[in-house]
């Protein structure tokens, strides 16, 4: 990642990233919503395959293992089940979450959100599991971002394959999830979490690209393309919403 945005981002130098990175953005924020009492939901924890980041500073931000008083990583994946960064794992359908009504005090998912076929059963399911006060943050893809416009016109079946090679052969297949992109814009945030049940905060957000075949000038050009659609929002959404 380095050799590649280096060039365009000379900070990355000093620590590993560049001063527009989406994961510092994100976990930066969920970390200043910690308590040491909490217990959090991982939803969409996976195998933990961010933690494989070779960036120490993100890789402390991401950690919430030990932050708090209890982590559980949550996902439809079987695969959860090797996540060794929560303290407890589970599996469900996607539909019912086999957690206790009000036991959670923070739920959060990294890159999820795209890939939720029923917003609106999703949405109540975070509400009967979160407690009075609680927080959901999320990170997805914007709508209508370069990526997510790009996803919509190539079949699901072919994803796994497309994101190896823009992606400079970092993403593997078993990390690529069917998207719908149905809960992916602020509109659609606050009709599945309503202001008479919740307090909206969430925002549009324009990391350094990351989706590039590994070439500098492609990046640059990326950047470029984010510059000139900024005042329409940003390429990733950053979901955070407060249970009243």
């Amino acid at each position: 990642m380095n050799r590649v945005l280096a060039p365009i981002y000379p900070e990355v130098g000093a620590g590993g990233f560049t001063k527009f990175d989406g994961t510092v953005e994100f976990y930066a924020r969920i970390n200043a919503l910690l308590e040491p009492g909490m217990e959090v939901v991982d939803l969409g924890a996976g195998r933990g395959c961010q933690f494989e980041d070779e960036v120490r500073y993100r890789r402390d931000l991401i950690t919430i293992q030990g932050k708090v008083e209890k982590v559980i990583g949550l996902d439809v994946d079987p695969a959860v089940m090797k996540n060794q960064h929560v303290d407890e794992r589970l599996t469900y359908d996607g539909g019912k979450m086999p957690l206790a009504d009000g036991s959670a005090d923070l739920i959060f998912c990294d890159w999820v959100l795209e890939h939720i076929e029923n917003p609106g059963v999703f949405s109540s399911e975070i509400g009967r599991v979160l407690k009075s006060g609680g927080w959901f943050c999320a990170r997805t893809p914007a709508k209508h971002s370069l990526i997510a416009t790009a996803s919509r016109v190539v079949p699901n079946r072919q994803h796994s394959s497309t994101l190896e090679k823009i992606q400079d052969g970092s993403r593997k297949a078993e990390d690529v999830f069917p998207a719908f992109y149905r809960l992916n814009t602020i509109g659609a945030v606050r009709a599945h979490f309503p202001a008479k049940k919740w307090e909206n905060y969430s925002y549009t957000y324009s990391s350094e690209p990351s989706y590039h075949f590994g070439k500098t000038y492609v990046a640059r050009l990326i950047a470029a393309v984010q510059y000139l659609k900024s005042p329409f929002g940003g390429e990733s959404l950053l979901v955070f919403v407060r249970k009243l």
